[in-house]
């Protein structure tokens, strides 16, 4: 199954692991849970940057 990607470089949508000569980076979101056990240290570390 094939996923959208989007290069680092140029913001262009793709479907090749490598654009650019860079490693390219998946366009979708992760998948949502609403008992998300995580969530909580995913925003501790996101504010402490």
């Amino acid at each position: 199954m094939f996923r959208m990607k989007k290069c680092v470089v140029c913001k262009k949508y793709t479907l090749e692991d490598v654009h650019c000569n860079k490693p390219t980076i998946v366009a979708h979101p992760p998948k949502f849970k609403i008992n998300d056990v995580y969530g909580k240290y995913r925003r501790m570390a996101r504010n402490k940057e």
